[in-house]
């Protein structure tokens, strides 16, 4: 046990990478689908 490797800084490097991911497709989505939602709100508002 005199070399017990740490694992708390693994984890959040995990978490991290995780978190990037999300966010890069997050992003892609909104980019997509980003004018058509646009549409839609429009679409609502002038109907309104």
């Amino acid at each position: 046990m005199l070399f017990a490797p740490k694992e708390k800084g693994q984890g959040l490097v995990e978490y991290a990478l995780i978190l990037v991911l999300v966010a890069i497709v997050v992003i892609a989505v909104l980019a997509l689908l980003g004018p058509a939602i646009g549409n839609v709100f429009s679409n609502i508002m002038t109907n309104i």
